[in-house]
């Protein structure tokens, strides 16, 4: 019913505590439901989906590096302020 492979180590460790706890036929009802929801409750950030989209061409073409640490981008008066992360 489940495909452990494809879960996360997060997701295993809740899925063998549950099994532990009240056993692996409800736990196992009981996870899928939880992950369903959990699936469902992801929604896509459109802004930023929209800075991503803006940025990969530079990247691409190799005008633009994002350095290991990545950045905080966030308003200010009127000008947007990048940050080292």
């Amino acid at each position: 019913m489940l495909d452990e492979s494809a879960l996360t180590k997060g997701q295993l460790r809740k899925l063998n505590a549950l099994r532990n706890s009240v056993g692996p036929s409800i736990a196992d009802e009981a996870f899928a439901k939880w992950l369903d929801q959990e699936r469902e409750m992801q929604e896509i950030d459109e802004n930023a989906e929209t800075i991503s989209d803006a940025l990969w061409s530079l990247v691409q073409d190799g005008k633009l590096s994002i350095r290991r640490g990545g950045y905080i981008v966030r308003r200010g008066r009127g000008r947007v302020i990048v940050e080292a992360g």
